[in-house]
């Protein structure tokens, strides 16, 4: 199925690259800082990163804010809130909840890549309310039920 997502350069972002793939089978675009200057995170510290692009989107899609493998490995920059939810009726502009669980502090400059946008289709559910649920094997097992 094939979607058609309108994007909007915010004034003053004219040259922030626009969010792209980086291999043919990728499904993630990535995401590109906007910050007027370099912003510097130091260990343990989180900022809301500015990425100058707003979208339009189909009902029945989102937008899902991830962090980039690669900067998570070699920084350990990673996002908060992952994966950030973009809804189809939002229009403001996308931004990137950052923190830096690294050890050193790392700088964000304009233009570089900070994170990945990957798009769902969200499905059509109906909340029914009941009084007891159908038994399964698991039942109310939850975190680490199964071991380690």
């Amino acid at each position: 199925m094939s979607y058609y997502v309108q994007i909007n350069k915010l004034a003053g972002n004219e040259d922030v690259n626009l969010p792209c793939k980086m291999s043919e089978q990728a499904s993630g675009y990535d995401l590109y800082a906007a910050v007027e200057s370099e912003v510097v995170l130091a260990p343990g510290e989180r900022a809301l990163i500015p990425t100058g692009i707003s979208l339009a989107m189909p009902e029945g899609l989102e937008a899902q804010i991830r962090p980039r493998s690669g900067l998570a490995l070699k920084h350990g920059i990673t996002c908060l809130n992952t994966p950030g939810t973009i809804d189809a009726d939002y229009r403001g502009e996308i931004k990137v909840l950052l923190i830096n669980l690294g050890q050193e502090p790392f700088a964000i400059a304009r233009n570089e890549r900070i994170a990945q946008m990957v798009f769902q289709a969200v499905p059509v559910v109906t909340l029914v309310e009941v009084d007891t649920l159908s038994e399964t094997e698991r039942g109310a097992g939850g975190f680490g039920h199964t071991g380690k």
